[in-house]
């Protein structure tokens, strides 16, 4: 085995080292050692040449001592080339080059130009589930088309199922919530309008806010939050398990078998829960002015007959199917994008919830402006 060699020879202002024999790690005391000092003799050197070409054999640790004493020289600006390396050992000594290099932080964008990337994505993400959703509106009338056609290919009994699970189990809760909702705006109302002697006019508020605003709106978040996450999470286990794919290996249309029947039990189902729910926050409304504000049920029955009408009523009822339909599809998309993970799971469960009830809030606003402007 060759020595191992590092020779130094000046030229001007230029230092000329070249190595030679075998930069290998079972000679790292004497390669450390010439390399320390070639470092510590030549501090002001201003160019340095480095000859690889006797260097007889290279392992990582040689590349690395190579790399090591380019280091050292160029720190305080110094120029240095290596020159005459076998390019067998090319490879070797570009993987060290590049390791244990401290990477550099990146500079924080401007706040400004931080809101508009935020805005652009938040735009891409807004048009993406804007055609996402018309994309899955146009399947469906596709799938209801197929349907009308041969009526043998509806799964009413698919349909049946989920109409007793969105529907008649969820009459409970449903009643429960909106029966303390109609209490809690019945004695806010009654606690307030009683400093003006207008304790009657709680029997407006209840009546009208109930059965055009609040019932719809309230049974339809909790429908978002009950029916909808459910939809999203069965449609996206089915997609883990690629049972989606074996419906279209089988020739099926996962529209037509999975989210149709779906989607008309919950656009059946929430104009009943609604009725209902309204119901009960009237019933709750009209105990808590019997009870707390000392209006007896057959006067708050009157008044309720003379500030309500039919219109009230049907304004309300009327919301209940689109927004069944829009959580439905909502659900839909979301469950069908599931990557194949637990954590997209419940990303994307997370994600349909939000995104229902924010879509329900905003439809519900729509429909409040469109009424209003046609005198209903």
């Amino acid at each position: 085995m060759s020595e191992a060699l590092l020779t130094t020879l000046t030229r001007g202002d230029r230092l000329e080292l070249a190595a030679a024999g075998t930069w290998t790690a079972d000679r790292a005391a004497d390669l450390e050692g010439l390399v320390d000092a070639a470092v510590r003799e030549f501090q002001t050197v201003p160019r340095i040449l480095v000859d690889m070409a006797r260097v007889e054999r290279l392992d990582t640790f040689g590349a690395w001592l190579l790399e090591r004493l380019v280091r050292d020289f160029t720190a305080d600006g110094r120029e240095i080339d290596v020159v005459g390396l076998p390019p067998r050992y090319n490879d070797l000594v570009h993987e060290a080059r590049h390791s244990n290099r401290k990477q550099a932080e990146p500079e924080a964008p401007a706040l400004v130009d931080s809101f508009a990337k935020l805005l652009r994505r938040a735009g891409h993400l807004f048009l993406r589930d804007i055609l996402l959703n018309v994309q899955m509106f146009g399947q469906l009338v596709a799938a209801l088309g197929r349907i009308l056609r041969n009526p043998r290919r509806f799964r009413f009994t698919s349909m049946v199922h989920h109409l007793d699970r969105v529907g008649w189990r969820a009459v409970p809760i449903i009643l429960l919530i909106t029966f303390l909702i109609g209490c809690i705006v019945a004695q806010q109302g009654i606690f307030h309008f009683r400093q003006f002697g207008a304790d009657v006019y709680v029997v407006d508020m209840v009546g009208i806010l109930t059965l055009r605003e609040l019932g719809v709106l309230i049974v339809a978040i909790m429908i978002a939050g009950r029916s909808g996450s459910s939809y999203t999470a069965e449609l996206g286990s089915m997609k883990m398990r690629e049972e989606v794919d074996a419906l279209q290996t089988m020739g099926l249309d996962p529209i037509e078998v999975l989210i149709l029947p779906r989607i008309l039990a919950l656009v059946i189902a929430l104009p009943c829960l609604t009725f209902l729910g309204s119901m009960a926050a009237l019933y709750g409304g009209g105990l808590v002015a019997w009870l707390y504000g000392g209006m007896s049920p057959e006067i708050f029955l009157s008044r309720l007959q003379e500030a309500i009408s039919l219109d009230h009523f049907e304004v309300g009822l009327s919301k209940a199917p689109f927004m069944a339909l829009v959580i439905g599809m909502i659900a839909s998309i979301e469950g069908l994008s599931v990557k194949g993970s637990a954590e997209s799971l419940g990303l994307q469960t997370t994600s349909s919830v939000v995104k229902s009830i924010f879509v329900v809030i905003v439809l519900d606003g729509i429909f409040a402006m469109f009424f209003a402007a046609i005198g209903k």
